[in-house]
């Protein structure tokens, strides 16, 4: 597809995700910096995304909101960058499973924690991730089983739960683990990665209130 890639975001969003996402695509893309409150909520912006929330993608007639599923449609619609295995392929089911993972459990599982909620044992077979230590166990064990989550490449499972992982440990909301530490550690030096944060930082200086 040659339509133009427009980048709705924030500096201060979980569009960092997807910027880091664009960067490694490395297809040309053009960034609306969406602001919070008002703006955000309302027409033309509510026309993308009707939660009001950032980030989301429109390329050429198609809109794509939720930072997981963007990822996704940008490995799809991007194949040259190999950031998608190929389909029906063990590592495919693998990196299916661990974008959603990262878009379910592990999300709900953090966001609850530091939101102070947890559910009593008995209540907790009614959450989609069971609960927190689980949750911790079961990404530990993926980001140990190999160097990626979908196998020996660099995926955009990687980008969307690597950078989850980036987050946990920097702000504490997740456990700080060895097995976590190396994984991030194997990602936080591509070049992609250092591009995306340095435009969003140099962003979030030039957004933020005098």
């Amino acid at each position: 597809m040659a339509s133009e890639l427009i980048f709705y975001t924030n500096p201060m969003s979980r569009g960092r995700i997807v910027r880091w996402m664009l960067e490694e695509v490395g297809h040309p893309y053009r960034t609306e910096i969406v602001e919070y409150g008002p703006q955000m909520k309302s027409p033309p912006y509510s026309d993308i995304n009707p939660m009001g929330k950032v980030p989301a993608l429109r390329h050429g007639d198609a809109v794509v909101t939720e930072t997981a599923a963007i990822c996704a449609y940008l490995a799809d619609a991007f194949p040259g960058a190999g950031l998608a295995p190929a389909p029906q392929s063990p590592a495919r089911a693998a990196w299916y499973r661990w974008l959603f993972f990262g878009a379910g459990p592990l999300e709900a599982a953090i966001t609850n924690k530091a939101c102070g909620f947890e559910a009593s044992e008995e209540k907790s077979r009614m959450l989609g991730y069971g609960s927190f230590a689980s949750v911790m166990d079961t990404l530990e064990k993926a980001v140990s089983a190999s160097d990626y989550l979908a196998g020996d490449t660099f995926s955009a499972a990687d980008v969307y739960v690597g950078s989850q992982v980036a987050w946990g440990l920097r702000y504490g909301t997740m456990e700080t683990r060895p097995a976590f530490e190396r994984y991030w550690g194997r990602l936080k030096d591509r070049p992609a990665a250092i591009r995306a944060a340095r435009i969003d930082d140099d962003l979030l200086v030039k957004t933020r209130p005098a």
